[in-house]
């Protein structure tokens, strides 16, 4: 529920603002410009932690191309302050259908449990 997560300050985003049905329709420098605006928003809307939907364009965008889902390290990434939490969570599309209630549930508690540790 979208509105849970803004109460806890968690932001869910995609880096680019166009719908797609691959990851690999994005440029990479449309990728990459979404990731310097997110890290140029951050300031503004002040997060307590960020889930961006597709490990594929977070590789691209923030080029860290061994990036797993879950939490990533930030230090790894220019700009990104170290209060707010990152997470990459599952592009919630058909293509990604292996991802079953329990996994989606689990991942996303992750992200939640993030704010409190």
């Amino acid at each position: 529920d979208e509105l849970q997560l803004l109460s806890r300050g968690i932001g869910l985003t995609n880096l680019v603002g166009r719908a797609t049905v691959r990851a690999d329709e994005l440029s990479r420098q449309e990728l990459r410009e979404g990731a310097a605006h997110l890290i140029e928003r951050l300031a503004d809307i002040r997060p307590r932690a960020v889930a961006i939907a597709g490990i594929t364009a977070f590789r691209t965008g923030f080029q860290v191309p061994k990036a797993q889902l879950g939490r990533q390290d930030t230090t790894l990434i220019d700009g990104w302050p170290a209060v707010v939490a990152l997470h990459v969570v599952p592009q919630p599309s058909g293509l990604n259908a292996h991802y079953q209630i329990p996994d989606l549930a689990r991942i996303w508690r992750e992200v939640w449990d993030s704010i409190d540790g």
